[in-house]
């Protein structure tokens, strides 16, 4: 048995240890889905619909994986031949496909940020779209060809497959926060609160597809390394977890981030507004020349020094109203940028 390249460790263990990682990540999951709507109750119709169909997958997800923990290690408790010799489990091969799809589904959504932060830069926007597409197309190839597997040990043969698979998701991954990085950095304007937002938003880039790209490729080194034991599937079980997991933060923290700057705006000259590549809200506004719902958004006119005088009362009676935790227009700060 010592001289097999696998054990009960790096095989059921491994799934057993991966199904319990995922179960604790699928509760971040739900508490932050219970969060959005608590939090955006009027958030538009299309985000609602991308945190349903996302939350959807990851039950899933996380039902395909329980399946499979409980069908090689209580349904074949007293059979543990069934782990070698047996034909595949369903579920674990359709769970790498529920996997990959949440994968896909945010990896696309962040495409949209990178489009509109990169003033609708068709290359590179389109580059990640086809990344993305291609790692769902390979995804889908893998499990058809997955269904037609002898025994388990057997997915060694579908090496070829697979890498792909998981190295286009790890290259979406790294290509889509440097390029959030690349263009956000173009936005630096030398003014401290501007740039400071512009390093805040970079962060998040990078927190966001570091986590997923490093899981993705550890996922990939084990599946070519080791891929007659089950290691590398126990990993798979929490990658899409965390893609759900960032999705979800993204959306949740757009109101912290709100309260020090809005939208990627293009500057517009109409009149006498003008507005720079990031707009700052201001709880306490220099000159109102325009409000959002009740949001209270204001933006400063180049005309208000010669309206001082008409506007000075204004200034001291409002104050902007920050309905919380409900707002009458929630600011899409990462998908729908838009110039006021």
């Amino acid at each position: 048995m010592a001289g097999l390249p696998f054990t009960v460790d790096n095989t059921l263990g491994a799934l057993l240890v991966g199904f319990a990682a995922s179960c604790v990540l699928f509760g971040v999951v739900g508490v932050q889905v219970f969060s959005y709507f608590r939090r955006y109750p009027q958030d538009k119709s299309i985000y609602k619909g991308m945190v349903i169909l996302i939350g959807a997958c990851e039950l899933l997800d996380q039902i395909l994986t329980g399946h499979v923990v409980y069908f090689y290690l209580i349904t074949n408790f007293f059979n543990p031949a069934a782990l070698l010799i047996g034909k595949v489990s369903w579920s674990i091969i359709l769970q790498q496909t529920a996997g990959a799809t949440v994968g896909s589904i945010v990896t696309l959504c962040y495409s949209i940020r990178v489009w509109r932060f990169s003033n609708r830069n068709l290359f590179i926007t389109a580059t990640l779209v086809g990344l993305s597409l291609g790692h769902l197309a390979t995804s889908i190839v893998f499990t058809v060809q997955a269904f037609h597997l002898p025994t388990l040990p057997a997915v060694a043969n579908l090496r070829g497959i697979g890498t792909i698979a998981l190295g286009l998701g790890a290259a979406t991954d790294i290509l889509t926060a440097a390029s959030l990085c690349y263009f956000l950095g173009k936005l630096r304007t030398g003014h401290k609160n501007s740039d400071t937002l512009v390093d805040t938003l970079m962060r998040y880039a990078v927190s966001t597809g570091v986590v997923t790209s490093a899981v993705s490729i550890t996922t990939l080194v084990l599946f070519n390394v080791q891929p007659h034991n089950l290691i590398f599937i126990g990993v798979f079980f929490v990658l899409s977890k965390f893609y759900a997991i960032s999705f979800m933060a993204t959306l949740n923290t757009r109101r912290s981030i709100r309260g020090r700057g809005t939208d990627r705006n293009q500057t517009s000259d109409a009149g006498a507004t003008r507005t720079t590549g990031l707009q700052f809200n201001s709880r306490i506004p220099e000159t109102p020349t325009n409000i959002t719902g009740s949001m209270g958004v204001w933006v400063a006119s180049e005309a208000s020094a010669q309206e001082s005088s008409r506007q000075e009362h204004i200034d001291l009676q409002y104050v902007p109203r920050f309905k919380e935790p409900y707002s009458t227009e929630v600011d899409d700060y990462y998908y729908q940028p838009r110039a006021i």
